[in-house]
């Protein structure tokens, strides 16, 4: 992988994480098309999903000072009800993660009819939410499990993870902008425990990234993280306007 094919792939998980298209189907397809499939390829995928996390940091910083300062009043409050959902939420990607990681990496390794498939089951969940006009509800803690179940699918690279949960929570009768507030908050801490693994793993055993080099992680990085500013302030914009159907018809096209 050269240090401009690092940049391309960085931008486009920092466009598409966001954007209910799948950054990890697009990351396949990517990598395919630019004939840089390796051992690696996971590897490099949790740290373009790290620089996004980051990115999420940046755009949702009040809101989640907030969560923090609300919990540590140690009151069952409205924040600590919130961070109870993200935890709630979080449950299934982390059945998911511990028991069928080396399945799970067996999925990243260019089988474009897999990444083709799972595509267009992110248009069929798109599509539903045109035909749902009602999102005036607010998320609860069934609603949240519900919506965490939908990002354990979303492991499967072509399924948007993003478009998943969005959907979820729109067919759910939740408000869009809560919708969206709670689908990008909830992503932090699986991406960030998967990084934190990772970098273990790495510390333990460097060789596992023999075959692709520092400057190529830290470029990619940076890439998917200025991507991925200006691609969740348009996400949260689509949302409000409900114009996910075109992403539906984009993902069917792919």
């Amino acid at each position: 992988m050269s240090i401009i094919e690092a940049i391309i792939l960085g931008i486009i998980q920092g466009l598409t994480e966001f954007l209910p298209v799948s950054s990890s189907g697009h990351l396949e397809l990517g990598t395919y098309f630019l004939g840089v499939q390796s051992e690696d390829n996971l590897l490099f995928s949790i740290i373009l999903h790290g620089a996004t996390a980051c990115s999420t940091v940046v755009i949702f910083r009040k809101d989640i000072l907030e969560i923090i300062k609300g919990i540590f009043e140690f009151e069952w409050n409205e924040s600590t009800q919130f961070a109870a959902m993200i935890v709630l939420s979080m449950i299934p990607v982390g059945i998911v993660g511990v028991f069928f990681e080396d399945q799970i990496e067996s999925f990243f390794g260019g089988n474009i009819l897999l990444v083709g498939t799972m595509l267009l089951i992110t248009a069929l969940f798109l599509a539903f939410t045109y035909f749902n006009k009602k999102n005036e509800g607010t998320i609860t803690f069934k609603s949240s499990f519900l919506i965490g179940l939908a990002q354990a699918i979303a492991i499967m690279p072509g399924i948007s993870r993003s478009g998943s949960t969005i959907s979820i929570a729109l067919l759910l009768g939740i408000n869009k902008e809560k919708a969206a507030r709670f689908s990008f908050l909830m992503v932090l801490p699986p991406i960030l425990g998967a990084m934190l693994l990772k970098t273990k793993d790495f510390l333990e055993n460097p060789e596992i990234a023999a075959n692709i080099s520092g400057m190529n992680l830290s470029v990619g990085f940076l890439a998917a993280f200025v991507s991925g500013l200006l691609a969740c302030q348009w996400m949260i914009s689509i949302v409000k306007k409900g114009k996910l159907i075109y992403f539906a018809i984009y993902c069917g096209v792919v």
